[in-house]
């Protein structure tokens, strides 16, 4: 069971950045990267480490995608 787990959370991750890199407009692929983060912390909470799992998901998806927001925000979109 705990294969299919790892297995399952492995293929998110790959699928999310994949995903990350796939997107041309770059708040969808903002939002990819957050998810990616947050599926990367709960593998790390499968594998036993909580307090990495926590600093990943405050710093990784939280204040990351925040700083990534602000930036967006600055810059002009131009539409081709």
């Amino acid at each position: 069971m705990a294969d299919v787990v790892h297995t399952a959370v492995l293929v998110l991750i790959v699928v999310s950045a994949f995903f990350a890199a796939w997107f041309r407009d770059l708040l969808a692929a903002v939002i990819s990267l957050a998810i990616m983060s947050l599926v990367i912390s709960l593998e790390f909470y499968i594998l036993q480490a909580p307090d990495v799992a926590i600093a990943e998901a405050g710093i990784g998806a939280g204040l990351s995608t925040a700083i990534y927001m602000i930036a967006l925000r600055a810059c002009k979109r131009t539409r081709r």
